[in-house]
């Protein structure tokens, strides 16, 4: 088949079944690869770990049934590195990128596959936005890795060095989580370089690409003199996303401060706090065991990693600007305002309706897949299990909803049916609630059925 009858074919989909085909087919090749002899140090992966493997990278998730750095070769962890940065990028942009290299076009569908991922408000031109997205994402990265080989190449030598801090910088980017180091970055929890540099790009990775050039257009007017001024959509996500790493960070070190923080110096207790406050937010690093945490600071976790990143950035969650405005829509109606107001600009009502939609959504999504996993990995148990089984599980699944990473040790004890579900919860948390977002964000069609209204009591 030519690739251009490939490219039309696709073009035929529904957009949500196009857009899911397209990380299927990632997915797939990408377990492929992670199940050759040569993908592995020892024996090659069982197609279900590779599977697994694939999925989490593809999905920018970070969690692992097999140790990454020792127990893949070059070739596999090159073939992680690479999934990691097509999932975080999107399929959908490099398939747009591919119809204009095909000179297909970019039709109905294509536009949409765009507008759903990374836009919120229409461009002129997506040839533009596409290129500036890929190099503004590999400047960035580019960037990352320059700072973090200056720690990696004199411990780990050259080659090893570049790889690791290649490695690392794309995964933080990417809001993936993935590290070469069997213990994450824990040996690395006092290094003030990695700490900031990892941070530094697991927020720009966050915020969405439409963020970071509307910052970066704003500085380039203030140079020259001209006015320029955030979106709505920017100073949601840059409030948002600020309030909840300081609140993040403040939280952790006043309930862990005698806790899981006791005996670091004053430097590591505030980088351990902002740096687990950050990469919560669908990033998956750890500078410290979560097994340490109280219960407290990790039900504070699992609320971090369900809200996650921001639209059209490589993290998944139900997004900062849906917390932001299901917040608003509850101070609205609670005032008695059927009007939902954000910084003197109301929000539609197809907005609020998505809004909603997700929310609620997310939380079915979340329940259901807690119970299903809970239920296939111990069948018969009871009340007496111990206390922390039921929170590992629950912190596992919100973590691969949020497509975070982090976890309590509950992957490495998956069984084959635990990891299918993790496998279709991760998919869902990155693909899933786009497509639902188109279905629920549609506009009514004029013949759409109306009743009489009839109240009923509520609360």
């Amino acid at each position: 088949m030519q690739p251009r009858s490939f490219f039309h074919g696709l073009r035929r989909l529904a957009p949500g079944h196009a857009l899911i085909l397209y990380y299927i087919l990632a997915i797939l090749v990408g377990s492929v690869f992670l199940s050759l002899p040569m993908a592995s140090e020892g024996a090659p992966l069982p197609f279900i770990d590779a599977l697994f493997t694939a999925t989490s990278a593809q999905c920018v998730t970070g969690l692992t049934v097999i140790d990454t750095g020792s127990g893949l070769s070059v070739f596999g962890q090159s073939v992680v590195l690479c999934l990691i940065q097509l999932g975080g990028l999107g399929i959908t942009t490099f398939s747009v990128y591919l119809f204009f290299f095909l000179r297909l076009g970019v039709g109905v569908k294509g536009r949409w596959l765009i507008n759903e991922t990374l836009l919120h408000t229409p461009v002129q031109s997506l040839r533009d936005l596409i290129n500036s997205i890929i190099l503004i994402s590999i400047a960035i990265e580019a960037v990352g890795t320059a700072i973090l080989s200056f720690v990696f190449v004199p411990d780990l030598g050259l080659s090893h060095g570049l790889f690791t801090a290649l490695f690392h910088s794309v995964s933080a980017f990417c809001n993936a989580g993935f590290s070469l180091f069997s213990d994450s970055l824990i040996g690395y929890r006092g290094n003030m370089t990695v700490n900031l540099t990892v941070m530094g790009l697991i927020i720009l990775g966050g915020i969405g690409f439409l963020v970071i050039r509307e910052v970066m257009d704003l500085v380039l007017a203030r140079k020259s003199n001209g006015r320029s001024r955030f979106s709505l959509h920017s100073r949601i996500v840059l409030w948002t996303s600020g309030l909840l790493i300081l609140g993040g960070a403040a939280l952790i070190i006043l309930l862990e401060t005698n806790g899981a923080l006791a005996g670091l110096t004053g430097r590591e207790k505030i980088l351990t706090a902002f740096f687990q406050s950050v990469t919560a937010r669908t990033a998956g690093f750890n500078t410290i065991d979560m097994n340490h945490f109280r219960i407290s600071t990790l039900l504070l976790m699992i609320f971090l990693m369900f809200v996650g990143a921001s639209p059209g950035s490589a993290g998944g969650g139900i997004k900062t600007t849906s917390l932001a405005i299901f917040l608003a829509i509850l101070h609205s109606r609670l005032k008695g305002n059927p009007h939902t107001n954000v910084s003197k600009r109301t929000i539609s009502t197809e907005t609020v309706t998505k809004t909603l939609a997700l929310v609620m959504l997310a939380s079915l999504v979340v329940g259901a897949a807690l119970f299903f996993l809970v239920l296939v990995q111990h069948p018969g148990a009871s009340a007496r299990q111990p206390d922390d089984v039921f929170l590992k599980y629950f912190f596992e699944t919100v973590s691969a909803f949020g497509t975070v990473g982090l976890s309590m040790g509950a992957t490495g004890l998956l069984t084959t049916g635990g990891k299918a579900i993790i496998i279709v919860l991760m998919f869902v948390g990155r693909v899933g609630l786009l497509t639902v977002a188109y279905t629920f964000a549609r506009r009514l069609s004029p013949t759409a059925t109306r009743y009489a209204e009839e109240n009923i009591m509520i609360g």
